[in-house]
């Protein structure tokens, strides 16, 4: 899976063992500009079963900047979310691979666009 294709949730659902809770704009991730930043992705997939899953992810440090004055959008982030149970939640570095065990849900949010022109 990647930030470049929109695969369908019904495709994802059917080749892997997972379930997908959520799919969304997220919501103030692009930077401010006369043209602002596009909006990161939210994904929280749900495990089906045991796995182990590689994240290779970018802009988890660093903002994607903004040119001729736009603000940066927003960093990405990456959570593994123990069993569902949001106060067990960790924050996963950009690159790493981990084991899931089989309810364990995988939150990602993908960085914002930089903004363009001052706003």
């Amino acid at each position: 899976m990647t930030n470049t294709k929109n695969t369908p949730i019904e495709a994802l659902e059917r080749h892997y063992p997972m379930r997908v809770l959520r799919y969304r704009l997220r919501q103030g991730s692009g930077g401010a500009g006369l043209c602002p930043g596009g909006e990161g992705i939210e994904r929280d997939l749900l495990m089906l079963e045991d796995v182990t899953v590689s994240l290779i992810t970018e802009r988890r440090v660093s903002r994607p900047w903004g040119l001729a004055g736009g603000g940066p959008g927003a960093t990405g982030e990456n959570w593994l979310v123990p069993g569902g149970d949001e106060s067990r939640a960790e924050r996963l570095p950009d690159k790493c691979t981990i084991r899931m065990q089989a309810g364990d849900v995988l939150r990602m949010l993908t960085p914002g666009g930089g903004g363009w022109g001052a706003p």
